[in-house]
């Protein structure tokens, strides 16, 4: 800060702050109500982010974790590489990143360019996305969930602080193992009768591969679950480092809600 004729003059340093902070208030202005709010930005959560918002709907992400991109990172045991089956290789339609076979019908992506491509495609959609704010609970009236409760990761989640809420007609649990959203109705007693296995199964990566995808469902009105969700919440195997069952049910879990949402909307 200086003083210059007695008026205070604003520093770099500041005008650097205020224009993080009006772009950001911009943002989650934006945020606040939308078509689709996906909760969990891995590979599921994020696929279905990018079709949607090329269907032409407002979508909103919000992910737990300072990077987005879940499982991708890590591949296996903390090795860069993930499998892709060949079945599934139209996933990556769209997705500025490479593959190359490794037999047996199977392959290779590395999992840094795989996540940040996916990362930079949502940006491109224009998907707004939230990193470092978590899901605390859900909104729900009139027997359907139409919004999301969030806090700040490291805040909300440590301190008494309250959380804000994120309105949205279809709201997606993409969390993964935790399938935290459906855990959220489910300990309420909102899903008697659905969805009520117990986590997911031993490890079966052919099984895995195709229930991840079949298993996308609407589980109560306005929620939908996909990914690793879909397996934690229906008692489905595991499947490993193996991705491409996951950017499929992100696909199918896309697909679904914007049919969903469209015939809610004559003449769209």
């Amino acid at each position: 800060m200086r003083i210059e004729g007695g008026s205070v003059v604003d520093a770099y340093e500041t005008r650097i702050t205020k224009a993080i902070l009006d772009a950001y208030h911009e943002k989650l202005s934006r945020s606040l109500v939308s078509d689709v709010l996906i909760v969990g930005a891995g590979p599921a959560g994020l696929r279905a982010a990018i079709d949607l918002a090329a269907s032409g709907r407002r979508v909103t992400l919000l992910e737990k974790r300072l990077s987005l991109g879940g499982g991708i990172w890590g591949g296996a045991m903390a090795m860069n590489d993930v499998v892709i089956q060949e079945e599934a290789l139209s996933a990556l339609e769209g997705i500025a990143c490479p593959s190359r076979p490794a037999g047996a019908g199977l392959h290779v992506v590395d999992a840094v360019g795989l996540a940040s491509a996916l990362c930079l495609k949502a940006v491109q959609a224009g998907v707004v996305m939230l990193n470092l704010t978590f899901a605390e609970d859900l909104c729900v009236h009139d027997g359907r969930v139409d919004g999301v409760v969030a806090n700040r990761t490291g805040v909300g989640d440590k301190l008494p602080v309250d959380p804000i809420s994120f309105q949205a007609r279809a709201v997606v649990d993409a969390t993964g193992h935790e399938a935290a959203l459906v855990h959220m109705l489910r300990r309420r007693g909102l899903l008697e009768g659905r969805a009520e296995a117990l986590g997911e199964g031993p490890m079966d990566a052919v099984e895995g591969e195709s229930s991840v995808v079949a298993g996308v469902a609407e589980v109560y009105p306005g929620l939908w679950i996909s990914g690793m969700c879909v397996q934690a919440a229906l008692g489905g195997p595991r499947m490993g480092p193996i991705f491409g069952g996951m950017l499929l049910s992100g696909r199918r879990a896309a697909a679904f809600i914007d049919r969903a949402l469209s015939e809610l909307e004559p003449g769209r």
